[in-house]
């Protein structure tokens, strides 16, 4: 195998991992259009960088985090409903970084790739980044796991027994920021959302407890990274979408083995 195709499973491989508990929270905590919200702000920080100089992966992250704190405070207010909030946040930002695309002097930006990922070009300095980075995360997510279930299953129940519930949900806001500015180069502003979904939807279908479904969830993600890298290389189809794409066929999948699973166990 060349060099760039090993770089490119590694670090799909690692995402997967990080994303599967991520994505376990997000589809227990309906919080799909949050992350939306992240990952278009992330094209803000890639005019950040641009146009400051900085390493592009930090902008990113930074403007992941800049938007994730807004998020918290505006979810604080009472006069406008979170999906007003995200809705706002999502498109102003993801506007306001094309815009700011286009005053970026004497570099060559290559849209598509952020937009849908590139999971080809990443080199030692990404691997390193994943998994450091979301070694650190996904550390700090074990860390809160529980309080995390008390708040996910009731806020107020879980407020009762003690929990940091403000604290918590912003330090999680954090996380996620940081989990998608980390994840962009390989699947992109807008594909990013459905790699935290989909494979923890599909770990749904076959899970009793949170554990596992986190567990199955990173798993699933492993095999859409491998079945989309290996659909790329052999029709040569984008990367980023075609991890997508497998993702969502492994959804298919487990909606039509349930039904049988169900029966089976019946007998």
């Amino acid at each position: 195998m060349d060099d760039f195709l090993i770089r490119a499973v590694m670090g799909g491989i690692f995402l997967a991992l990080i994303c599967g508990p991520f994505g376990a929270f997000i589809v227990w905590r309906r919080m799909a259009f949050f992350g939306d919200t992240l990952a278009h702000s992330a094209l803000m920080g890639v005019a950040l960088g641009l146009l400051t100089g900085i390493d592009v992966r930090l902008g990113m992250i930074v403007a992941c985090v800049v938007v994730a704190l807004l998020l918290a405070l505006g979810q604080r207010q009472n006069r406008l409903g979170s999906d007003t909030v995200l809705g706002m946040l999502a498109h102003s930002t993801l506007a306001l970084g094309m815009v700011a695309l286009a005053f970026v002097q004497g570099v060559a930006v290559d849209i598509m790739a952020y937009l849908f990922g590139d999971i080809l070009a990443i080199n030692a300095a990404d691997l390193w980044l994943l998994a450091l980075g979301g070694g650190a995360v996904l550390i700090a997510l074990v860390a809160m796991w529980r309080p995390l279930l008390a708040l996910t299953v009731s806020p107020e129940i879980a407020a009762v027994e003690g929990v940091p519930v403000e604290k918590l949900r912003l330090v999680f806001m954090l996380l996620m920021a940081l989990v998608i500015g980390m994840a962009i180069k390989i699947v992109g502003v807008l594909l990013i959302t459905a790699l935290l979904i989909v494979p923890a939807a599909s770990a749904r279908f076959f899970s009793r407890t949170p554990e596992q479904m986190a567990v199955g969830a990173a798993l699933f993600g492993v095999a859409a990274v491998l079945a989309g890298i290996g659909l790329s290389w052999h029709i040569d189809s984008p990367a980023g979408p075609s991890i997508v794409v497998a993702a969502a066929g492994l959804f298919l999948l487990s909606c039509i083995v349930q039904p049988f699973r169900k029966i089976l166990k019946s007998r």
